[in-house]
């Protein structure tokens, strides 16, 4: 998410989410904090949307409730959106359909919407001509010369935007590692043509539901070599649906068919197009993979193509996946050198054309790892841009700019929202740290009845462990438990120590050194006492 600011007029480009990695226990996904945003909501005249990935959109059901503006994008992105927003009962906000070459206006800004390529249909960058110069922001690109719809990116007036001058150019970091030029979608259809015309039995391919030329590609394949076509997968079914109703997706009659008719037809007249190229574990792949999904078994023979490379801190996710594929006797077809899969992202070749024909005064590298955006500055400075005009920015710093110079200037409130359930930011670092120590030692809870009294233990202490140790076959670790709990009440007595929770931090102290000495483990421990 990039806000730009003008006097008193803001726009936001894009509103994505990231999924969570695996310190976030128990977290669905992770959002921007928008504390900024709200600060100014008056100032701000609306979104605008360069594509229609996850990264980019999926924050907006929850960030539209605080911040209803207008939201502008092309076709296939707010169709995508429209569906995010209906799955959270979300509506009642203005999406606004643009094509690129539209201009629009929002307060002193004019933006201007430029088609690119990338592995989502509809993809655009966005030129911000501000009364101080004009900012470009790329999007994810690629400069793919031959792309499935034909749509080819719009050279000519990002060279004309470079040829009467842009003051700051944003462009998308994330494989500036890799050498070269990002091969073209079309690759893909040739991979897949060869490999339907081998397959002896079933295929299931998996890839990104985003995806859909590469989903046309597979519709292609498919009816060439006389095969029917099933979708499985909750994201794939809506992906395929709206982007055929759009008409982004041209599927000849007859060709698609319900997954429950798959087993109506011959196992060598059957595609199964499927989400899980991650290896996500509730995903329908993973699920066949395991012998638990319903509808589809995988049989010796059966051709499955994983047309995707694995997000960093997936490998382990899709590595158990193939190897469940593997001993059902599939072929697996799933790594980089099949031809299965190239990215949506620009080689660092590309990333030099961009930057040639943009020539922007100022540059800020963005999207991608933070090594990721010291090479695309250290690109271009090869590539001669003045290296004090080039920017490196993490999240919440702003960044200021007028004709003539640049400068990181400070920071706004920024960073990560969790997201569990229907809880929005209510799971913080004390909370996830006392996830982390319940997944890593478990929980013993303490159950004490004393005298209201006199503060005699009339029931207990009983103990209760989960995930600490199996409590049957450590009755002696639990009876030498209660003791301590005995003798940490007894000791509160003698001192006249009748505060609750001075009684609670004696047995938690007491019990905590005892389970250390004994077992090198530290669970949780919650005491409870009950007066009568």
């Amino acid at each position: 998410m990039l806000a730009v600011k003008y006097g008193e007029d803001i726009i936001v480009i894009d509103a994505g989410l990231m999924f969570p990695e695996d310190e976030l226990l128990g977290i669905d996904v992770v959002i921007p904090d928008i504390t900024f945003l709200l600060e100014n909501k008056n100032q701000v005249r609306g979104i605008v949307l360069t594509h229609g990935h996850e990264d980019h959109i999926g924050a907006l059901p929850f960030i539209l409730r605080e911040l209803n503006v207008p939201v502008f994008g092309t076709r296939l992105t707010l169709g995508l959106v429209e569906a995010k927003l209906k799955e959270t009962s979300s509506t009642g906000f203005k999406l606004n359909v643009v094509k690129p070459r539209d201009t629009i206006n929002l307060g002193q800004f004019k933006i201007e919407f430029i088609r690119v390529s990338h592995s989502v249909a509809d993809a655009v960058a966005i030129a911000v001509h501000t009364p101080l110069g004009t900012i470009l922001h790329t999007g994810d690109f690629k400069f793919d010369q031959t792309p499935v719809d034909c749509e080819v990116t719009d050279f000519q007036r990002l060279a004309e935007l470079g040829a009467k001058g842009v003051l700051v150019l944003l462009s998308d970091s994330t494989n500036v590692e890799r050498p070269g030029y990002t091969m073209s979608e079309r690759v893909v259809g040739q991979s897949f043509d060869e490999t339907f015309r081998l397959a002896k039995e079933r295929i299931i391919v998996a890839t990104f539901a985003s995806n859909v030329h590469r989903i046309q590609q597979i519709i292609d394949s498919s009816y060439k070599y006389d095969r029917k076509v099933a979708v499985a997968g909750r994201s794939m079914v809506n992906v395929v649906n709206i982007a055929y109703d759009l008409g982004y997706l041209t599927i000849p009659e007859g060709v698609l068919i319900e997954l429950d008719e798959v087993d109506d037809y011959p196992r060598n007249k059957v595609v199964v197009l499927t989400t899980g190229s991650q290896g996500e574990p509730m995903s329908a792949l993973t699920r066949m993979a395991m012998s638990e999904h319903r509808k589809v078994e995988i049989d010796a023979g059966d051709t499955v193509i994983i047309s995707a490379t694995p997000v960093p801190g997936n490998e382990k996710l899709v590595s158990k996946t193939v190897n469940h594929l593997f001993k059902l006797g599939a072929e697996v077809i799933y790594d980089s050198v099949s031809g299965m899969h190239v990215s949506g992202h620009a080689s660092s070749e590309e990333l030099k054309l961009m930057l040639n024909l943009i020539r922007p005064k100022f540059f800020v590298p963005v999207h991608g790892e933070y090594r990721m955006l010291i090479k695309h500055a250290k690109l271009a400075e090869e590539v001669g841009i003045d290296k004090s005009n080039i920017y490196v920015a993490e999240n919440g710093n702003i960044l200021e700019f007028t004709p003539d110079k640049g400068a990181i200037t400070g920071k706004v409130p920024s960073g990560r929202v969790l997201v569990d359930g229907l809880g929005i930011g209510d799971v913080g670092n004390i909370v996830l740290r006392d996830r982390k120590q319940l997944s890593q030692d478990g929980i013993l809870i303490v159950v004490v009845t004393l005298s209201k009294e006199n503060k005699q233990i009339l029931a207990g202490p009983d103990i209760v462990s989960r995930g600490f140790v199996y409590v049957r076959e450590a009755e002696k670790l639990m009876d030498d438990a209660k003791e301590r709990v005995n003798l940490a009440l007894e000791k509160c007595n003698e001192k006249n120590i009748t505060e609750w929770s001075a009684i609670k931090s004696n047995i938690r102290d007491s019990l905590g050194k005892f389970l250390f000495d004994r077992t090198r483990r530290r669970p949780m421990i919650l005491p409870i006492i009950m007066e009568v």
